[in-house]
């Protein structure tokens, strides 16, 4: 079921019952969108599209808009060039990003649900603790791992089409080359203090989050049989 269709379902559900606060997260790059301005990802058009039915449904909405998770395209889709030739291999070009931590928005949407009066008809925007380009990141990553990575900017298309060898549905792959696209062109240039202003927590960085999952990007030395 698209996602439109999803959320005007949830929503009609919500109002229903009576629903004391309503928390939707979308994207940060929807705070770029409009009814004429959009992007060339379809999950971005229908973020953009959900967050406009929930404002015209009249519920206790607040919206929570994350930059790119690490988990996402850090976590899933660089330890294989890590691992195997130390480096970052994504077509992120020169321009900087601000990922941040899925850990870091589940605490600010448990904050948000704690008491969310105060919070109702918001847009919180949340980020990392930084924003800077992958040369820099692949720094981060060298220093959690103790050993040097450098970033390696690659096209967007073989990229992609690697991506559906691998496996990866049709729609997800359009949409992270889309993302790829926005890094590009500095589209996820953007920095927030949400995280700390609503958590009391800063945001996890690029290196600590690498050192937390230093066996996923360390290759694992062969198991030799005894005779």
């Amino acid at each position: 079921m698209p996602i439109w269709r999803r959320t005007v379902n949830t929503a009609a559900v919500a109002k229903h019952h009576g629903v004391k606060a309503f928390i939707n997260m979308s994207q940060m790059t929807v705070s770029q969108m409009s009814i004429t301005e959009t992007t060339a990802s379809p999950q971005h058009k229908l973020q953009w599209l959900s967050e406009q039915a929930l404002n015209w449904s009249g519920l206790p909405v607040v919206h929570v808009r994350p930059t790119v998770f690490l988990e996402g395209f850090f976590l899933t889709l660089t330890p294989d060039s890590v691992t195997q030739s130390n480096e970052i291999r994504l077509p992120f070009g020169e321009d900087k990003t601000s990922p941040v931590a899925a850990e870091d928005v589940a605490r600010v949407v448990a904050t948000l649900l704690q008491n969310p009066r105060p919070h109702i008809g918001k847009i919180y925007h949340l980020t990392g603790p930084q924003s800077e380009n992958m040369h820099f990141y692949a720094q981060e990553y060298s220093k959690a791992l103790g050993r040097t990575i450098t970033f390696q900017d690659i096209p967007v298309e073989p990229w992609r089409d690697a991506l559906l060898e691998r496996g990866f549905p049709v729609h997800v792959v359009n949409h992270l080359a889309a993302m790829a696209d926005l890094h590009r062109a500095g589209r996820y240039d953007r920095m927030s203090d949400d995280v700390l202003m609503l958590t009391g927590q800063r945001p996890l960085s690029v290196q600590e989050f690498v050192r937390n999952n230093a066996g996923t990007f360390t290759a694992q030395a062969p198991i030799m049989a005894s005779a």
